[in-house]
This record gives C-alpha cells, structure tokens and sequence, in this order.
C-alpha cells in the first residue's frame, strides 16, 4: 500500500518530466525533409492514436474480465468494469486528439480538412461507437445488467481497431501508411526517431495517469452504490419488522 501511495506522487511528475522532455526534443530536431516544421505534429499525432489503443486495449480486457467473473467474483467483476469504463473514457479523448492534429496536418499537407477515405471514416466510427458505449453506460442506469450489456458491446466495438490500422493496407487512402509495421517506404528518418519515441513514452504515461485518477473515482463511486445499497436493504428491512 505504501508503495503504491508513492508511485501515486511520483507518477505525475515522471509524466509531466517526459511530457516536457518530448515537447523539447519535438522542438529541436531539424525539420522533415518533405514536410517542414509542418511534420513536427507527427511527434504528438503518432503518439495519441498507440495511448488511444492501449486504452481501448483495456477496455476490452477489463471488458472480458467483467463477464468472465461477475457470478464468481463480484469484487473483481467490479474493478475490471472500473477499469472499462475509465479506459474507454480516456480513449474516445485520444481518439479525438488524434483526429484533430489530423486534421490540422491535412488542412496543410492536402489542403483539406477532412476526406472520406477509408482511415478517417473508419476512425470516426470508432470514436461513435465508443462515445455511444459511455452514453449507454448512463442512459441504462446502474447495475449489473447495464455492466453486462456495456461489456458485450465493448467487445465487438474494439473490432473496430485493427480494422482501422489496416485500411491503408487494404484499400487506397489518402493518409500514409503506418509509421510502425507499416511495410516499404513506411518509417521516420533516424535523426528524427528520437522525438517520436519520446512522445510515445510521455503520453503512455499521461494515458497511464489520466486513466489511474478516474479508476480511482469509479472505485469510489463503486463504494458509495454499494454502501447505499445495503443501507436500503437495512431499512427495507426494519420497516417489514
């Protein structure tokens, strides 16, 4: 426990120390050769979509676990749905970060905002069907059977992700291909790697932080339900005596 209370201090500053690291390796590094300063918001475009899918990632994950353990283990079931909805939460902002630093690089690059190309429709319906699994989460209510129908279509959303990463394989897009694994010609100069892997590494961190301080809050939202619950079941039953 008091380890964990330390890694709780310290992990704010190790991420503001990394997001201020990479803002100034960013900053430094010679231009794109092709693009110009222009290029520079790769360094922070890349880094939102791989935050975006480790937290959808999680959201799956914590998804599975919900179901698998709900009639078990209904404190697990808990903090795995905790973990669900804090991790989808964060990964519909990202997923707009990173439609918007997109746009913003198009609007140069293409001379447009947006196009509907395979990628950008795929990802905007991504980003629907994860901001309408949160206004489920709400509109439901409370309690397991909203747990459970959010978890069933948090699976078949998170289909949505490989998808999206291979429709500049599958079919002729405008967006360029994958930066990683993104086959010939795909990649960043070595001189400009740096910047990029920094980047990776502080808005991992930020997506690690923003989603730790809402689990928190679910978790004590959690407590509260079922505090009140069994407060009302004490009462139900007073009153029947």
């Amino acid at each position: 426990m008091r380890r964990f209370q330390v890694l709780w201090w310290v992990w704010p500053i190790v991420t503001l120390g990394l997001l201020g690291y990479g803002l100034h390796v960013a900053l430094t590094v010679p231009p794109d050769a092709d693009q110009g300063n222009i290029g520079r918001i790769l360094y922070y475009h890349v880094p939102t979509w791989i935050t975006m899918s480790v937290c959808f990632l999680a959201n799956l994950l914590g998804s599975i676990v919900y179901l698998a353990t709900r009639k078990r283990s209904p404190q697990l079931s808990l903090k795995a749905d905790a973990l669900a909805v804090s991790s989808a939460e964060m990964g519909v902002v990202f997923c707009f970060l990173g439609m918007a630093t997109g746009s913003l690089w198009g609007r140069v690059a293409w001379g447009i905002w947006w196009t509907w190309d395979a990628r950008l429709t795929a990802t905007l319906v991504l980003w629907l069907i994860y901001l309408a699994y949160l206004v489920l989460r709400n509109v439901v209510g409370d309690g397991d059977r909203m747990r459970t129908l959010a978890a069933v279509i948090a699976i078949f959303a998170y289909c949505d992700v490989p998808l999206v990463y291979m429709t500049t394989r599958w079919w002729r897009t405008q967006h360029p291909a994958p930066v990683f694994f993104g086959g010939p010609g795909a990649g960043v100069a070595p001189n400009l790697l740096p910047a990029l892997q920094w980047n990776i590494f502080a808005w991992l961190a930020w997506g690690v932080l923003v989603v730790g301080i809402r689990y928190t809050a679910e978790r004590r939202k959690q407590g509260a339900e079922q505090v009140a619950a069994a407060q009302a079941i004490e009462v139900g039953a007073l009153e029947a005596q």
